[in-house]
């Protein structure tokens, strides 16, 4: 049986940590060197890094600090922010990540994707949607969920496993940093429509809020979190104790 993963997000503002509610009122947090490490040693199955005002910025990512971090960590690191061309996948692999997620660079360039799974592999390649209900409908945000698409999210996920992303990260904007738990119907209807690791993002309060995330959608792969794990309200080797006691199979 395929382990659920637990994963950390760390969104990173001109250098250092920063998390906030529905993608806004970011507040300092750490640095993400000093909290890379730490989660590495305490049992974080993979580390996401976001460099959340790249793609806004119209910039490329802040490789120093990436370096510093990917040197760091001993497991799997997915890095994005600003990624707009194979160039920025290759700088970003150089660095030390191990996948590379993109988003605001995809909707803007879709045949980005095909590119770089042809070149670097659909492992390698990792869709991440910043998804919000308009009107009833989950629809595509850009740069950092500060701009509204139109593009249904539904169609727009289906279309990039077409064309060769690996993974998918759900990132919705309804229940970011809510701490109300995951947003179980929108990963449903995506769990539903695509055949490749699917990771939960926002709205993880509390333990139990992975377990329902798991017993409810065993398809979905991971589920990912910042505040609760960057200010302790959920300790790592705590929750994976948990989740085992509940029969979801996850790395101790």
């Amino acid at each position: 049986m395929i382990t659920k993963r637990i994963i950390p997000c760390l969104d990173v503002k001109n250098g250092r940590v920063v998390k906030g509610v529905n993608f806004e009122n970011l507040n300092d947090v750490s640095s993400p060197v000093d909290l890379a490490q730490f989660y590495s040693s305490c049992g974080a199955d993979e580390l996401v890094f976001y460099d959340i005002t790249a793609s806004s910025d119209g910039r490329a990512i802040f490789t120093d600090i990436l370096k510093e971090t990917a040197s760091k960590v001993f497991i799997p690191l997915t890095v994005g922010g600003g990624i707009n061309t194979l160039d920025d996948f290759d700088r970003v692999l150089k660095c030390g990540a191990d996948k590379v997620s993109v988003n605001s660079g995809a909707i803007k360039n879709p045949s980005l994707i095909p590119m770089a799974a042809e070149k670097y592999g659909s492992q390698c390649v990792v869709l991440s949607a910043d998804v919000k209900r308009v009107d009833g409908r989950f629809t595509l945000f850009a740069k950092g969920g500060r701009e509204n698409t139109g593009i249904d999210a539904l169609e727009w996920i289906k279309q990039g496993v077409e064309n060769g992303a690996g993974e998918i990260v759900l990132n919705s904007i309804d229940t970011d940093g809510v701490k109300n738990g995951f947003d179980i119907e929108m990963l449903e209807a995506v769990s539903d429509i695509v055949s490749v690791p699917v990771i939960a993002s926002g709205g993880a309060g509390c333990i139990e809020d992975f377990v329902t995330l798991f017993k409810t959608l065993p398809k979905v792969d991971a589920g990912l979190a910042a505040s609760i794990f960057h200010f302790g309200e959920v300790q790592i080797p705590e929750l994976k104790k948990v989740l085992k006691q509940n029969k979801i199979n996850v790395r101790l």
